[in-house]
């Protein structure tokens, strides 16, 4: 994201490893990639700890708002991206001979990156260049323009015709009939968010996997934007959502058995420095051989999974969109709201799955009620903590004590029912934070505790869009699958640090 407003000393391996056949797997070869991030350690020592709290929820919250102003199809779309320093997760791979750092995103579909020159208005820190070290704009050397013509140059102009962007790039109508315009590029596409805009143009390179390693993967022609302007947006994107011009679809039309399945394992942090010192594994292919459970148990990855459905969604096909059908708080199911459960024929509804937003968000009304049974079982006990509340923008929170104070047998469990009937028992840490507050200005000390989910906000302001939003902090601790052959995700709880080191055992 030591003291509780420390987190992170991000080890980052500028080199990514790949695993031909090791000798733990049984399975066709897979990639692993470290994924770091974001946040260093001098941002948790030097950020006071409500401040920090409060800048991660307005993230997840505006973030999730953007979801729902997503522009149909056949419109410029408004794509998934990292906003404010917040719970993100930086990969590094090379481009023709440069390393470029990227945010990993599940929410998107496009790769994209800063390109010399680069002008970034309003980008003043918005990110810590001690966490993550590739992000000076890259010199397009040996890149080479994608053409109007090109399925790609209309894939990233949301299927417009190729004849209309050729006429956009200038390209004489009789070329437009008789030939393909190579001469021409392609035009450059606009993308606007939350608090920010870019304008990139695409380009293909090589893309190099592990470039020290003999066996090296190396994508021919790969596809990004090429961004030279950009509001309130430093750093680029390497989209892992459902489209074709994701890094997944463009790894699967090489090597399908790498593209088509990926995962990975998010260190359980709980902003903590303490508790992270080995990156977090992105695993792109199948692998089946024995890791350690959180209990040290041998466990088969393929076997201990629980999976859900992947839902359509006919206006934001490039969502990982599944069904909750409910929450149960201690034995209390709450069962969640028609738009949670399944998408409907213009594309709302459905919950997220998202790697760049740090907080779960929950439709206010089913909010509501996960919360008011919260409370009736914890806030019975502990006095509510209304001013943390406010300075932190998550609730309910608790003053639960000095600093020594135990309450983890006073909070209840708490179960996510997706559909396909799987329930995942989620870890107390990944809903329930507990840190110190006070201790400036002459103030005791008090350990506070506080529910680790949002409101989504107001449903009839939301103009459409997914109801819910699984966020990254309720993912530590698990392996998250995406099987896109098969159409589910997947999840098993890990300790992560370890399977990090089992897959670097050889």
């Amino acid at each position: 994201m030591a003291s509780p407003v420390s987190f992170i000393i991000i080890i980052f391996f500028t080199t990514i490893i790949l695993h031909l056949n090791f000798s733990c797997c049984s399975s066709s070869s897979i990639l692993v990639l470290p994924l770091a991030h974001s946040l260093s350690n001098t941002q948790f020592n030097t950020t006071p700890h409500h401040h920090l709290l409060k800048s991660t929820a307005t993230h997840s919250a505006t973030r999730f708002l953007r979801h729902h102003h997503q522009k149909p199809q056949n419109h410029r779309r408004q794509i998934s991206l990292p906003l404010n320093p917040g719970s993100d997760y930086t990969l590094s791979f090379t481009l023709g001979s440069q390393t470029i750092s990227l945010y990993m995103d599940t929410g998107s579909d496009v790769v994209w990156l800063p390109c010399h020159p680069f002008d970034c208005i309003l980008c003043e820190g918005k990110f810590n260049p001690s966490a993550i070290p590739f992000t000076a704009p890259l010199n397009l050397t040996s890149a080479t323009p994608v053409t109007c013509k090109s399925r790609a140059c209309s894939t990233a102009h949301s299927s417009h015709p190729s004849s209309d962007l050729c006429a956009a790039a200038k390209c004489p109508l009789d070329e437009i009939e008789t030939s393909d315009c190579k001469k021409f590029s392609c035009p450059p596409f606009y993308y606007a968010y939350g608090d920010g805009s870019l304008i990139a143009s695409l380009y293909e390179d090589n893309l190099s996997l592990s470039p020290s390693s003999p066996a090296a993967l190396v994508l021919e022609g790969f596809k990004f934007g090429c961004a030279h302007s950009a509001l309130a947006e430093p750093i680029g994107v390497a989209g892992f959502g459902r489209g074709a011009l994701s890094m997944p679809a463009q790894l699967a039309a090489t090597s399908p058995d790498i593209g088509n399945h990926f995962s990975y394992c998010l260190v359980s942090h709980s902003f903590d420095t303490n508790r992270v010192r080995v990156p977090s594994p992105l695993i792109l292919g199948r692998y089946h051989n024995s890791v350690g459970d959180k209990k040290g148990k041998q466990t088969n990855p393929g076997n201990d999974f629980v999976y859900t459905p992947m839902l359509k969604n006919p206006k934001h096909p490039y969502f990982y969109c599944v069904g909750l059908e409910g929450v149960s708080v201690g034995k209390k199911k709450i069962p969640a709201p028609e738009n949670l459960r399944r998408v409907d024929r213009r594309g709302n509804g459905g919950m997220v799955v998202d790697s760049g937003t740090t907080f779960t968000m929950l439709p206010p009304g089913f909010y509501d009620s996960v919360v008011a049974e919260f409370d009736n079982r914890v806030g019975s006990v502990y006095k509510r903590a209304g001013d943390v509340e406010e300075r932190t923008a998550l609730g309910p929170c608790y003053y639960i004590g000095g600093e020594d104070a135990k309450v983890s047998y006073l909070v209840p469990q708490m179960l996510l029912h997706f559909g396909g009937n799987s329930s995942v028992v989620m870890p107390r840490r990944n809903y329930f934070y507990e840190f110190l507050d006070g201790g400036d200005d002459g103030k005791v000390k008090r350990k506070v505790g506080c529910m680790m989910l949002m409101n989504g906000g107001d449903e009839s302001e939301s103009g459409g869009g997914p109801a819910g939003l699984l966020g990254n902090y309720q993912q530590q601790g698990f392996e998250v699958v995406y099987d896109l052959e098969k159409g589910r995700v997947g999840f098993a709880r890990r300790k992560c640090s370890s399977l990090w080191e089992t897959l670097n055992k050889n």
